[in-house]
């Protein structure tokens, strides 16, 4: 099977306003009750606007834009993410994914914006799917 590769400089952003929804669901999904993250009092306290978001909530994001650029038959295989700043619930974010390079995998940056402001760098490497064959 032949796969369809993009080019380099080739890239796929989808946009996201996080809401209180989707952070009831990571919550539910991780079981993590950091104040920070489900106590608005809390976050305030800390000098937030509202509660942050999780940050694998936002860097998730990514893979809507990753699954779109490599298209089907491709899985990630290492990810990484550097967050300048805590995401509150209510912000947008963009989460750009840009080929780097191919060669047997597919290397994208992942930049997430907020307005003008990165808030989210990191890349990640694409894999072709394989199948485990029966030992």
């Amino acid at each position: 099977m032949t796969l369809s590769r993009p080019e380099t400089g080739q890239s796929v952003t989808f946009r996201k306003t996080m809401s209180v929804a989707e952070q009831g669901f990571f919550t539910g999904i991780s079981g993590n009750l950091g104040g920070l993250y489900v106590d608005r009092r809390q976050a305030q306290a800390q000098g937030l606007a509202d509660m942050a978001v999780f940050e694998l909530a936002a860097g998730a994001l990514f893979t809507t834009a990753l699954a779109r650029l490599a298209g089907p038959g491709w899985r990630i295989e290492a990810i990484s993410y550097r967050f300048a700043r805590a995401i509150v619930l209510g912000e947008t974010v963009a989460a750009t994914a840009t080929v780097a390079h191919t060669n047997g995998t597919l290397t994208c940056l992942l930049s997430g914006m907020i307005g003008e402001d990165e808030v989210i760098a990191g890349e990640a490497r694409m894999a072709p799917v394989r199948v485990a064959e029966d030992v």
